[in-house]
Order: C-alpha cells, then structure tokens, then sequence
C-alpha cells in the first residue's frame, strides 16, 4: 500500500499481472472486507422484469434486433409477487433489472415501486439504463433506492466498440445524476473484454474510488452467441477475481456483490468472490419459466431453480465459508447515505 493506506496505480497493476500470485492479495482483501463491511452477506432478491431492449450492446445477448431471444416483459401484478417471494426469504432488497424497455420507462415503474415500499417494506434497487435527470428525481421520490448503472469500462475508445449506440460521456452524466438525485449509486466492469488492457482496468478500479461508489459490481466477460462479439475470447475468473480484491482494497467500504457470472463461469466462483472482498449475493426471484430468456451471455446458472431452492443454496454456501446472513437491507455504509 501508498502512503496512508491508499493503493497507487502502479501496485494496482502489480496486481492484475497474471503471473503474480494472487493468493497475498485475496488474503489482504477478506482482511479488509472483514474490517470494513463484517461477516455478513446481504442477500438482494433479483427481478429480472422484461428482456425487451432499445440497445445494441454488441456484447449482450438480449441486444435490439438479437435473434432467437424469446420476449417478454412481466406485469405489475408479476413483479409485486415476486416482491412478496422476497419478504418471505427475509431478504432486504429487491434489485429489479431490465433492458432498456420503452413500455417500463419511469411513468410505469413509479407506482410498481410505491406499491413494493408499502406492501413489503423494502430496499429497492433499479437497474433501468439511461434516463433524464428529471426521470431520475421521480423514481427516487417514488421510493427507489439505488440504481446501478455499469459503465463496463472505463475506456472511452473500448466503450465505442462495445456499445456503439450509446455515449461515454451521457453515462458518467447519468451517474452524477443519481448521486445528485440522492440513491445510493452502484456501477461496474466486465474483466477481460476483448481489447482491454491491464492499464485500463487499473483505471477501472481507480474510477470506482473517485465515484465514491456504494456498490461495484464485476464479472468475467463472457462471449455470447447471435451477438458481434460471438466467439471472442471470454474474460478468466482470476482476472475478475483480482479486479474484485483491489476494489475492496481501493474502496473499502462499498458492497461488492459474488455475480452470478462468477458461478457461471466456474461452480464455486461466487465462493471464490466472498473469499477475496465481495459481501453481496443476489439470488434469482424472478418466474422460473423467464429466467432462459434473460440470456444476457451463454451458461448462466441458477434459471430454472424455485426461489426457496435458490435461497437453501444460499445459505448452504454461506455456512460452508463460515459466514452468515447480514442483518438490516444492506444500505450503503457511507457517511450520510
């Protein structure tokens, strides 16, 4: 570590060096996680609520125009059931994520999300994409609250060919927008994008700090098919799980979630994240009979598990990692928030 604790890029990149071994600094990440945030993994119940999107992400299997993908979108009535699942298995926040859907724009998300604060009680997180800062302002007064918005990297010109429909500039735009509409704010990267490098992902990492992130996210990239970026390279788990460890490390005391990604890519990688910094998981709530259509990359788990096996998984997970169900919903542990 720099002077007073704070990681410089130069060790940042010591780090990602895939010959290193890692195993010092997983060590120093659990020590931080333990010292910062506890031995409790705050479980958030997913809504994944309509794979319907305006978008052309090359990477994403649910992109505008991706042929084979089934769609749907669920109805307020399904949503707030899914809630419900969630008050049940005592989780303490619902994270309802969609593609960029124009029939669930804010107008009709506000009385879904006023309608889950009253009936149930909880935290709820929004993972909508873009919107205008007035939007922003209306769902967090309806109730919302956080929002995560993954930036995917902080790379402008890696940015341009990942998402070619959408400006670099109007992201980090958005993100200020949240902040300054009071949610707790959440982004994130993908490790190993075909045509990173290692100094961006340093930068990744280091951007996190300067967004005072409540909540970072990572996962390996992974190719997906009837996309442009079918049959690239997939990004490796020891790069994500370095990617997470150096940000518990630079951050501290943001929530890191184990993604399912992590499981995707290798059946114990979740345990993996909880072991090197992370402390979030976010089991599956959504209907059983969507979950294969919310095919954002190839092989992901956990789609076609009822809610309470998906919750009896987890807590197996966690007794065997020693660890245990975090109390309360998991609010950002930052000053003031």
């Amino acid at each position: 570590m720099g002077a007073g604790g704070i990681m410089k890029k130069k060790e940042i990149l010591y780090w990602l060096d895939p010959d290193r071994d890692p195993a010092p600094l997983f060590d120093m990440a659990d020590k931080v996680r333990r010292e910062a945030v506890g031995d409790g993994v705050h479980l958030r119940g997913l809504i994944e609520f309509s794979n319907i999107c305006r978008r052309r992400c090359y990477y994403c299997g649910i992109r505008a125009g991706s042929p084979g993908v089934r769609r749907y979108r669920l109805s307020a009535e399904e949503i707030l059931a899914c809630a419900r699942t969630a008050a049940r298995l005592g989780y303490g926040t619902v994270v309802m994520q969609s593609g960029e859907d124009p029939a669930w724009g804010p107008a009709a998300l506000i009385p879904v999300i006023e309608a889950i604060k009253k009936e149930t009680g909880l935290a709820v997180t929004l993972s909508v994409g873009e919107h205008s800062k007035e939007d922003y302002r209306a769902l967090r007064s309806a109730g919302a609250d956080r929002f995560l918005l993954r930036f995917e990297t902080s790379d402008r010109r890696l940015f341009s060919l990942l998402k070619p429909d959408s400006d670099y500039d109007n992201r980090f735009r958005c993100l200020a927008w949240l902040k300054e509409a009071g949610f707790q704010v959440g982004s994130g990267v993908m490790a190993g994008l075909p045509g990173q490098t290692r100094e961006s992902m340093a930068d990744d990492i280091l951007l996190f700090k300067e967004l005072d992130l409540d909540m970072v996210g990572i996962g390996p990239f992974i190719a997906s098919p009837d996309t442009p970026m079918a049959g690239a390279e997939c990004g490796t788990l020891d790069a994500a799980l370095r990617m997470v460890a150096l940000t518990r490390a630079v951050t501290r005391d943001a929530h890191i979630p184990a993604t399912t990604a992590m499981g995707s890519v290798d059946p114990l990688g979740r345990q993996k994240a909880l072991r090197c910094g992370a402390n979030v998981l976010m089991p599956n709530i959504s209907p059983t009979e969507h979950r294969p259509d919310y095919r954002l990359y190839p092989g992901k788990i956990c789609t076609d598990e009822a809610p309470e096996r998906c919750a009896a998984c987890v807590e197996s997970m966690l007794a065997g990692l020693g660890r245990r169900r975090a109390e309360g919903q998991g609010h950002s542990l930052k000053g003031g928030k």
